[in-house]
C-alpha cells in the first residue's frame, strides 16, 4: 500500500450521518440525550447517549455543530432505527430527521480532524466524504483503550449509561437539565455507585456476562461486576474511577 493510500485511508467503516435541522434544534435534543446540546461546535462534538426512561442506553452517537444544524455520527446499522426513535418526540415541531450522504473519518495522529471528546488517546476524527479507503486498526486501538461503543457492546436497554462508563468518557452532563433517563442517571451519580461496568478482557469462553467477541483481535467485551473484574483491561482513566 502507497503512502497515498495510507494517508486516505481514514473512514470509518459501519458509521453513518444524520441531520437534525428546523426550529430550535438544539432545544429540541436537549431535552432527550445525555449531553448538553448548547455545547456542541463543528470543533467540538460531544459523545451522548439516547436512553430509556430508566436510564438504560438505547443508542450512542457523537454530535456535532452545523450551523443552526446538528449532526448524528452513529452506527450506519442503526441510523434508521435511531431516526425513527427521534422522530417519536418531535410531535408537531418542525423539526427535520433524515439520514444524509458522507463519511466519518479517523486518524491516530493529529494533523486532521478533533481529538475524540470520550479520550484523547483514541486518536482524531471528523466528517467528509462517504468515499475513500476505510481505515484499519480502529477496533482494536479503541478496546485496548477499554473503550465500548454500540449495541453490540453496551445493548440495547441492556445498560444503565453510567455501568457505559459514561461519566469517565465524557458522555454526561450533569449540570444540564432534564432528559429521559435523566432522574436514575443522576441518582447513580449522586450515590456514586455503580455496581457493575462494561468492560474489555483477553478472549476467554462466553457467558451470560459476554456482550461481543473478536477473536481476530483476542479481545471481548463483557458486563461484570466492579468487585469481580478479573483480567479485564483496566486502563488509567477506568481504574481511577474504581478506586
Amino acid at each position: 500500500m502507497s503512502d497515498a493510500t495510507l494517508l486516505s485511508a481514514t473512514r470509518l467503516e459501519g458509521r453513518a450521518l444524520i441531520r437534525v435541522s428546523g426550529e430550535d434544534v438544539r432545544g429540541f435534543l436537549q431535552g432527550l440525550v445525555t449531553q448538553d446540546v448548547a455545547m456542541v461546535r463543528p470543533d467540538a462534538p460531544l459523545w451522548a447517549g439516547l436512553l430509556t426512561a430508566q436510564g438504560k442506553a438505547l443508542f450512542d452517537f457523537l454530535l456535532w455543530g452545523d450551523g443552526d444544524d446538528v449532526l448524528i455520527d452513529c452506527e450506519a446499522d442503526q441510523r434508521e432505527a435511531l431516526v425513527r426513535r427521534l422522530s417519536i418526540y418531535r410531535l408537531r415541531r418542525k423539526i427535520v430527521i433524515e439520514a444524509i450522504e458522507g463519511g466519518v473519518h479517523w486518524s491516530r495522529e493529529a494533523g486532521r480532524g478533533v481529538a475524540d471528546p470520550r479520550l484523547a488517546e483514541l486518536g482524531f476524527r471528523w466528517l467528509g466524504e462517504a468515499g475513500g479507503e476505510a481505515a484499519s486498526g480502529w477496533l482494536e486501538h479503541r478496546l485496548r483503550l477499554g473503550v465500548t461503543e454500540g449495541v453490540g457492546e453496551l445493548g440495547s436497554d441492556k445498560t444503565l449509561w453510567l455501568e457505559c462508563n459514561a461519566a469517565e468518557l465524557n458522555g454526561v452532563s450533569f449540570s444540564k437539565g432534564c432528559y429521559v433517563g435523566q432522574e436514575n442517571t443522576a441518582r447513580m451519580n449522586w450515590r456514586a455507585k455503580v455496581n457493575r461496568r462494561l468492560v474489555v478482557a483477553p478472549l476467554g469462553e462466553a457467558g451470560e456476562r459476554t456482550r461481543a467477541v473478536y477473536p481476530e483481535i483476542g479481545l471481548m467485551v463483557e458486563f461484570r461486576r466492579v468487585e469481580a473484574l478479573g483480567d479485564a483491561v483496566l486502563p488509567a482513566w477506568l481504574a481511577g474511577a474504581l478506586d
